[in-house]
């Protein structure tokens, strides 16, 4: 026999009692639904009519009042209107009779509606108010109270009864239940009884086999099953004890390679300082090395939840990188030191990471997850606070001194201390040029040290775009005359003015313009162009110049940076100050650039749209 046929067997015991129990319950729920919806025949509609009836009575008494009132023909019209349906409810009630004295009282009820029916004919007859108010207390409202106290009679005869039957159906209910629980356990009993026995000699086999297969997986290559017979069960045992063979062979052969392949994989990770994360492709936690567990407190065993016990700052950057990878946008670097959080790491006291990803493809080539390397860099950025705030003392100690050389060198050169040769003339102003030149370089390195340590306050204000490009194209138009250079600009309409700091904006448009101007020969164009982009408002500079190469781009804006072949001039920390003006607007700076077909740097500031912009405050 299978063990299919087994397990059906096994249930039949169960299914004839459930069987048994459901004829029974069949037959004693259909007596008790007998007995209630008798209830209903009999009594219900006795009920319903001598409510009726009442209703009817009360509103002919109404109409009454309404005579009296001096109201005859709405009273007239009213209780007109009531004596047919009150004969259709007591001729119903005349025929539904079905208690003992019910009869009697319905034909009292019968001759009190007759009397009061004489009773209202003979009041109707009546003209003179006073004589109708006298004969209707002294006779109709008698007669109204009699007809009324016939009709709650048969109502409560009725409603007795009602009660007395639901008093028996209760009591029979009860009974119904006793005998439905005895029936339930006594059915309950004999199928769990005979169907737990078949259940149990027929599931023994898998009960020997699931033994085996728990010795297997704690380790015991010997484990196998031992069951008798021809049906599902000893298939599976026997196939089961060919693959415990198989795999015990395949362990014996393999299972040394893939563990000492683990641990030189994970000793590899665990020797690196840096703490290193595998993220899947939806934010889990797959590996991590020591330097991990130590720093940001992790731990691999705690599931899917990992990475809530890291700090929200480290948790929001891990994400970012990840998202960015996972996204398929390649391996991700940081652009500076600006991107390394801050870890609280006692005792050492708090690190400073730099986050770094690459991908993980799986073997189709997708991307399935993201290995994160966080690359302590507490020293460096150290150094570069150090190198900072060098450059800021020396900066503000060059400003007293310069000024002083600027001065005397202007007196000098004025003639204010003397008469002055030609060729002395020369001289001096080229020192005075070289002075201008080094005054910018120094307000240069102040303007980065205050943006790098926090010190910017932006005053954002109002104001007109057109103004915006003048002033950046005036400060350059005498350069650019001598250098045969055109400058030119176009607005668009929906972008007429922009909330900015102007003067630090200033100093944007001016370097790019400037850059434009130096880096582009004769009779070539810088043009800047204002239009909004959804959200936002870009401003672009474009020039003819000889363009920036590929490998340079992403360089030129990195602090004292200089691209080879580079005009003499200036610090190399343009491009750095704008961009962080740029972020500090909330925006972005980019460049796009050809060698041989000029160069279009570009950077977005969030601004409202024409809709929502408020209006400009006139001057």
């Amino acid at each position: 026999m299978t063990l299919r046929s087994r397990l059906l067997l096994a249930q039949a015991p169960l299914v004839l009692a459930l069987l048994l129990l459901g004829t029974l319950a069949v037959v004693t729920l259909g007596r008790v639904g007998r007995s209630g919806q008798q209830v209903l025949e009999d009594n219900y509609r006795s009920v319903l009519a001598t409510q009726r009836i009442t209703e009817h009575l009360e509103r002919m008494d109404s109409a009454a009042l309404f005579i009296v009132a001096g109201e005859r023909e709405r009273g007239q019209a009213q209780q007109a209107a009531q004596r047919p349906p009150l004969e259709s409810e007591l001729a119903t009630q005349q025929g539904n009779i079905t208690e003992p004295g019910e009869a009697e009282a319905t034909q009292r009820l019968r001759a009190a509606w007759t009397r009061y029916q004489s009773a209202f004919d003979a009041f109707l007859q009546e003209r003179d108010p006073e004589a109708s108010r006298a004969r209707y207390f002294q006779s109709l409202s008698p007669a109204f109270q009699a007809a009324k106290a016939a009709a709650s009679a048969i109502l409560a005869l009725n409603q007795d009864a009602m009660v007395h039957k639901s008093d028996r159906l209760r009591q029979q209910s009860g009974q119904v239940n006793t005998l439905m629980v005895l029936a339930v356990a006594a059915a309950l009993g004999f199928g769990l009884f005979f169907t737990t026995s078949l259940v149990q000699r027929a599931l023994r086999p898998v009960s020997v086999l699931s033994q085996a297969v728990r010795r297997l997986g704690q380790g015991d290559g010997e484990a196998r099953a031992v069951v008798e017979g021809g049906d599902e069960i000893a298939w599976l045992a026997r196939d089961f004890n060919t693959m415990a063979e198989r795999l015990g062979q395949y362990r014996r052969s393999s299972l040394g390679e893939l563990l000492q392949a683990q641990a030189v994989s994970q000793a590899a990770i665990d020797s690196l300082p840096d703490p290193v994360l595998v993220l899947g492709a939806d934010g889990g936690l797959l590996n991590v090395n020591a330097a991990a567990e130590a720093v940001l407190r992790l731990k691999l065993d705690e599931g899917g939840d990992a990475l809530g016990r890291v700090e929200p700052e480290v948790r929001a950057v891990l994400e970012r990188v990840r998202a960015h990878v996972v996204g398929g946008r390649g391996a991700y670097q940081p652009r500076g030191y600006e991107e390394a959080v801050r870890v609280e790491a006692s005792p050492e006291g708090g690190r400073w990471l730099l986050p770094r990803g690459s991908p993980v493809h799986g073997e189709t080539g997708e991307v399935v997850g993201a290995t994160l390397i966080l690359q302590d860099v507490t020293r460096l950025r150290r150094f570069d606070e150090l190198k900072n705030d060098l450059v800021a003392t020396v900066a503000h100690e060059f400003r007293t001194p310069l000024t002083s050389l600027r001065m005397a060198i202007h007196l000098v050169a004025e003639g204010v201390v003397g008469p002055v040769t030609e060729k002395q003339a020369d001289l001096l102003f080229a020192a005075r040029e070289d002075c201008e030149r080094l005054q910018g370089i120094v307000d240069d390195l102040l303007d980065l040290s205050r943006i790098q340590s926090g010190q910017l306050q932006l005053d954002l204000r109002e104001v007109r775009t057109e103004d915006l490009m003048e002033h950046a194209l005036d400060a350059w138009r005498t350069v650019a005359e001598d250098r045969g250079v055109r400058l030119s600009h176009s607005l668009s309409q929906d972008v007429e003015t922009v909330r900015v700091d102007p003067d630090r904006l200033h100093l944007v448009l001016g370097n790019l313009v400037g850059n434009g101007v130096k880096h582009t020969p004769r009779d070539g164009e810088v043009a800047v162009r204002v239009l909004r982009d959804g959200a936002l408002v870009r401003f672009e500079v474009r020039d003819t110049g000889e363009g920036i190469p590929a490998q340079e781009q992403a360089r030129i804006f990195e602090k004292f940076y200089r691209a080879p072949g580079a005009p003499p001039g200036g610090a190399g920390l343009g491009l750095s100050i704008a961009r962080d003006i740029v972020q500090a607007h909330g925006g972005e700076l980019g460049v796009v650039s050809t060698p041989g077909q000029g160069s279009t740097f570009w950077f977005t500031l969030p601004q409202p749209t024409p809709q929502s912009m408020p209006e400009p405050a006139g001057d």
